[in-house]
């Protein structure tokens, strides 16, 4: 009997933890086709609704264009992106193409819009260093980005950055992608594609490129707002060399021609300039979101600026603001216009606007609301006080030659600025009837009340007090300086249309044409004689203590002019005087501003009011001798502390401005109803600092 063959053991049962690795295994291969699955779905989806290739070739451009045009209508500065002319693929260099290819995205040939190994050492890099050091997008991400995405780093983003850039690969080709990013990708100083960027950099098309210029190019995407040219152009030229030196490690060029190549001796485009006329665009183009709907569309702002006066304008501050000194010129014409301003000597190395946004003591310019105020209280420019010491409450003024001339008329006081006058005016007028001319003619800053005011211890701005000055010489006609005449897209199609504005009078004719006459004779005559032009100039300048600051503000030919020079830290600057370098540089820039306008001469000729040429008696209380005027408040009369005492205070004020009205007396009110106006601070109101004021 054959022996019998022994049973088989039964199988032993696996180990759990076979088994546990089988089942996650067998879920892994199950969840991995699922989101496979769901991503070649999401695919489909984006491949779908992904425009065709002509169509992205003609989209939109990105961000709205502005271009500012001068008052000749030349564009004198754009904003927002710049755009050139799209270049095919087959006439793009190859150069440029080898660069962008090389430094970013080395295997764009054969991934399918997804780097793996990329991403692995992105990764890599991230658990080492412990965070993000290294991109890992690729030239079709960056494109899908670029124009259907934003740059939020959230991972919602990135995930539809990835699937977009799968299904860009899927629907075209690798030559047109590159064609896209080379048209659309940011290059830095605002240009959009190789073109743009190549014409804003080198001054030609990009078809003529050559390997150095591509390098500085290509090198640009990884921080255009540093390796910019117009930026930094050390810093361009040294990743351009980096470039380089990738390209020669990825083989699409030899190690001696990256040698050969000199990026540090490419020809660089002047470009437009951060010069003066940002001062003004800065303060021009804010007021377009109070004058026009919102757009997307490019558009054409045509301002007021001359080119020409800008340029006069610039060159006379830089040439006579004294060494470590700031200057500012604001040039407004008849009727509000506003042709130049400078604020600064160098809006590269400083965009503060000292004409619009520095608030400084004017000195004796201020004295233009203190003689304004001697006219309209009856006086003339032939009214003759005394130049002699006086006191005001411990305030002792004196005079720039700390000498006194006796007995002088108005006209010789303003000519010669003489502080003792101007400081009577104050007593005998008031100073909160200057402080209420000075906001009537456009000052915004507070104004104290004390008495050393009327030598100018208030701080004012450039622009309030050159709009002043035009009132006067528009005779007392208000004037609103204002940048924008209209609005209009590239089109033609107009968008905003600046309305005229209606004229009030603010100063009667016959006190601006005394105040025009006592102007010009300063000009002539006193303190502002550097300011002659070879035609009628009418002007006053204006120094503060410790030569702080200097102005000359004056109008010629319905062109009227206001320079300030002064250090931003206040300190004092040597020799400077209203009457030397702010004259100087105001005439300059009006010899060349002026000379195409006719000559004209101003019309001083006054013919007063019936009210001035009657009795003081007569003038107050009428033929029968009694009070007859509802304006008059009896000398002897003081408002009370009410809000009737203000309005009455207003009303009279408001009279006081209409045509051959006389003034009624000055009532003496309580301080609580004049306006709030803060104290200057101690340092410039001690009656013993203050110095004599020109």
């Amino acid at each position: 009997m054959a022996p019998s063959r022994p049973k088989p053991s039964p199988a032993a049962p696996p180990s759990a933890p076979r088994a546990f690795f089988a089942r996650l295994l067998r879920w892994g291969l199950i969840s991995g086709g699922i989101v496979l699955f769901g991503l070649m779905c999401a695919v489909g989806f984006a491949y779908s609704s992904l425009p065709e290739f002509p169509e992205l070739r003609t989209r939109a451009s990105l961000g709205q264009v502005i271009r500012v045009r001068g008052a000749d209508g030349q564009v004198v500065w754009s904003l927002g992106p710049i755009y050139g002319e799209w270049i095919d693929y087959k006439n793009i260099p190859g150069v440029m193409v080898d660069a962008m290819v090389a430094v970013e995205d080395r295997r764009f040939r054969y991934h399918p819009g997804v780097d793996p190994i990329g991403m692995a050492r992105a990764i890599q890099v991230r658990l080492q260093r412990g965070h993000w050091a290294q991109g890992a997008s690729t030239i079709t991400q960056q494109l899908a980005r670029n124009i259907f995405l934003t740059s939020t780093r959230t991972f919602g983003r990135k995930g539809r950055e990835l699937i977009l850039a799968l299904a860009m690969e899927a629907k075209y080709s690798k030559d047109e992608i590159l064609e896209l990013y080379l048209n659309r990708v940011y290059f830095g100083g605002g240009a959009y594609g190789i073109d743009a960027a190549s014409r804003r950099f080198f001054d030609h098309p990009a078809t003529q490129l050559s390997l150095e210029e591509s390098a500085i190019i290509a090198g640009l995407v990884k921080a255009p707002s540093s390796y910019a040219p117009t930026a930094d152009a050390k810093a361009a030229m040294g990743r351009a060399r980096v470039v380089l030196s990738v390209m020669a490690d990825a083989g699409v060029i030899s190690p001696s021609i990256a040698a050969a190549a000199h990026p540090e001796r490419v020809r660089l485009a002047a470009g437009p300039q951060q010069n003066s006329i940002r001062y003004f665009t800065d303060w021009a183009l804010p007021q377009l979101e109070g004058l026009i709907d919102d757009t997307r569309e490019p558009i054409d702002v045509w301002t007021t600026v001359d080119p020409k006066m800008q340029m006069a304008a610039d060159a006379a501050i830089k040439k006579f603001a004294p060494e470590g000194a700031q200057g500012a010129l604001i040039a407004l014409d008849r009727d509000g216009a506003v042709r130049a301003m400078i604020g600064g000597r160098d809006y590269v190395s400083s965009i503060y606007n000292r004409g619009t946004q520095a608030v400084r003591q004017p000195g004796s310019a201020f004295k233009l609301f203190v003689y304004l105020a001697a006219l309209e209280s009856g006086m003339n420019p032939d009214t003759k006080m005394v130049d002699e010491p006086i006191d005001i409450d411990g305030w002792r003024p004196r005079n720039s030659t700390n000498e006194f001339r006796g007995e002088m008329t108005l006209r010789t006081a303003f000519t010669y600025s003489i502080n003792t006058i101007a400081a009577q005016i104050g007593q005998q007028v008031g100073t909160p009837a200057i402080a209420a001319i000075a906001r009537r003619l456009g000052l915004t800053t507070p104004i104290n009340t004390e008495p050393s005011m009327v030598l100018g211890t208030s701080d004012v701005r450039l622009l309030d007090l050159v709009r002043a000055f035009a009132i006067i010489d528009a005779k007392g006609l208000s004037v609103t300086p204002y940048g924008i005449v209209k609005v209009t897209t590239t089109s033609g199609a107009l968008l905003y249309q600046r309305p005229k504005s209606e004229s009030l009078q603010l100063v009667d004719p016959w006190v601006a044409a005394s105040m025009t006459d006592m102007m010009q004779t300063a000009v002539t005559a006193g303190t502002g004689r550097a300011a002659q032009i070879g035609r009628p100039v009418a002007g006053k300048t204006g120094t503060t203590s410790s030569n702080k600051d200097g102005w000359f503000l004056g109008f010629s030919s319905g062109l009227t002019t206001g320079v300030w020079m002064g250090r931003d830290d206040a300190r004092p600057v040597r020799g400077l005087q209203g009457g030397r370098a702010p004259a100087m540089a105001f005439a300059a820039f009006m010899q060349e501003a002026v000379a195409t306008r006719p000559i004209e001469k101003f019309e001083t000729e006054v013919t007063p009011p019936e009210w001035l040429l009657e009795s003081d008696e007569q003038a107050y209380l009428g033929e029968e001798g009694n009070m007859t005027s509802e304006d008059a408040v009896a000398p002897d009369s003081a408002p009370s502390d009410t809000p009737d005492d203000a309005a009455e205070y207003q009303r009279i004020l408001d009279a006081a401005t209409k045509r051959d009205a006389p003034p009624a007396p000055r009532p003496t009110l309580p301080r609580s109803i004049l306006p709030k106006m803060p104290a200057t601070p101690p340092d410039r109101r001690d009656p013993q600092s203050v110095r004599p004021n020109q």
